[in-house]
């Protein structure tokens, strides 16, 4: 062969290869995740008062996953099993305030590792503090480079809910401020982010943590507060009748902050479309955890009713599923989502992972390998601490049932299809022994699993060296 055909030969095999469909670059990753907004009050869960149409639309394009748990719902705890894949008894956050360990192997490094920019724009909380040191300052305090976990551009605050006075920091002590409602801010902060990366020749991994809705609930700009009267809100029919007012009035509040972040999303998915980059980005929206708003004569989080547990959780990655939506009916939980961002990326699971990757799940490939996700919390704290009725539980949650003990044995038992609300409990009843006999069996095995004692929440305080904060320990026998 002479040398005219030979470089004909090499073009040809360059041309072939580079148009060969299978040759994929990695994809971006774009992780957009509130603070505590429960899956219940979304336009495309079925709730009909909230406006939420820029969610909506991009759930018509998303792998739906309509059973998305928080496993431990309480912010830090969700956060470090988020970075890490780790349940929170072996990262060792299990309590809010409490750090995670600046050497523990994350989603920021394995990215990094696999050639990846790597990006965090809003709330942090797992910086925590020392001994002696007040919360709420410390909250407010710097976090240095080597406890970023991998991340290399930074706009982060540890954890304000203060949204219209609201810091951050860069890569020096000097406190910034967000201009305005920081949801608005952060998200303008976010496209920028985009537009830049989008440009540059490595992908990119981008997480932006919102503060709302979490409370307090009537701090959303005026013109979305405008958009509520409580008269119009529906109230669930597990909210006692003597606080049904309260909660009209502050989930019209908590409803605001969700229409505004859900302008703040359609912005972030027109900068996809304009970048160019919407084909090969993994864009996910979900939430830390839920609220409870007064179901149950409850508030807040921590707790194994489905307004606490249950968030909402779309994938949407045109290149491997298409523009259509896929609903996913199987349970997932937090320390499965690393794990599935990785395999989606084509990138080893590294052996610290302890979740399961949904990846070959999504595209049909495998089914689940258990009908239930574990759910628990360690101990009681704050909000729902020991003086108001809090309690260490574990249980499972599978598609249709829950199931829960505390330290004393079998505590609650629901079918969620018969009964959404979870106004009956089952245990007891002649009719569910098996079903809770079942369950029982699962839960056993999830707690072997995860290596779980279920010991008293103290335990797990002296294990770590933890302090109690405030009055959190009250009642401890």
């Amino acid at each position: 062969m002479n040398k005219s055909a030979y470089f004909i030969f090499f073009l040809f095999t360059a041309f072939i290869l580079g148009c060969n469909p299978e040759k994929q670059e990695k994809p971006n990753i774009i992780f957009v995740f509130a603070d505590q907004w429960r899956a219940q009050d979304l336009g495309y869960m079925g709730n009909t008062i909230v406006k939420t149409p820029s969610i909506d639309r991009l759930a018509e394009e998303s792998v739906v996953f309509k059973n998305a748990i928080s496993g431990c719902p309480v912010c830090c705890p969700y956060r470090a099993s988020l970075l890490t894949g780790q349940y929170p008894l072996t990262n060792g956050v299990f309590y809010n305030d409490k750090p995670l360990n600046p050497e523990a192997n994350t989603i920021a490094k394995i990215y990094k590792k696999a050639g990846y920019e790597t990006g965090y724009i809003g709330k942090w909380h797992l910086n925590g503090h020392e001994p002696g040191e007040e919360t709420f300052e410390a909250r407010l305090k710097f976090i240095p480079k080597e406890r970023r976990q991998g991340f290399d551009f930074w706009q982060v605050l540890e954890c304000t809910h203060d949204y219209n006075n609201s810091f951050y920091y860069e890569d020096s002590p000097e406190q910034l401020k967000w201009e305005g409602y920081d949801a608005i801010a952060q998200t303008k902060s976010a496209i920028k982010y985009i537009k830049e990366k989008s440009k540059g020749e490595k992908p990119f991994l981008l997480m932006l943590s919102w503060g709302p809705p979490h409370a307090p609930y009537q701090t959303a700009p005026e013109k979305y507060r405008q958009m509520y009267s409580p008269e119009d809100i529906d109230i669930r029919p597990n909210v006692p009748e003597e606080l049904r007012e309260k909660a009209k009035t502050e989930i019209a509040g908590y409803y605001a902050h969700m229409a505004a972040l859900d302008d703040c999303l359609k912005d972030l998915l027109v900068e996809t479309e304009n970048s160019g980059i919407k084909e090969n980005t993994i864009f996910i929206f979900t939430s830390d955890h839920g609220d409870m708003l007064y179901s149950h004569g409850n508030v807040k989080k921590q707790q194994p009713w489905d307004e606490s547990l249950m968030v909402p959780f779309l994938l949407r990655y045109p290149e491997k599923f298409g523009d259509g939506q896929k609903v996913i009916e199987a349970p997932v939980n937090t320390p499965d989502i690393l794990p599935t961002l990785l395999g989606l990326s084509g990138i080893e699971i590294p052996e610290t992972v302890e979740g399961k990757d949904y990846s070959k799940i999504i595209s049909g490939e495998e089914k689940p390998e258990s009908e239930s996700v574990l759910i628990q919390c360690p101990v009681p704290f704050h909000q729902w601490n020991y003086a108001r009725g809090g309690r260490e539980y574990r249980g499972v949650r599978t598609e249709r049932f829950t199931y829960v003990r505390d330290l004393n044995g079998p505590w609650l038992l629901y079918d969620n299809v018969l009964d959404p609300y979870q106004m009956n409990n089952l245990l007891g009843l002649d009719e569910y022994k098996f079903i809770e006999s079942d369950l029982d069996e699962q839960l056993q095995d999830w707690l072997t699993k995860t290596n779980d004692q279920f010991l008293p929440g103290n335990e797990y305080m002296k294990k770590w060296n933890y302090y109690w904060d405030r009055n959190d320990s009250i009642q401890i026998q």
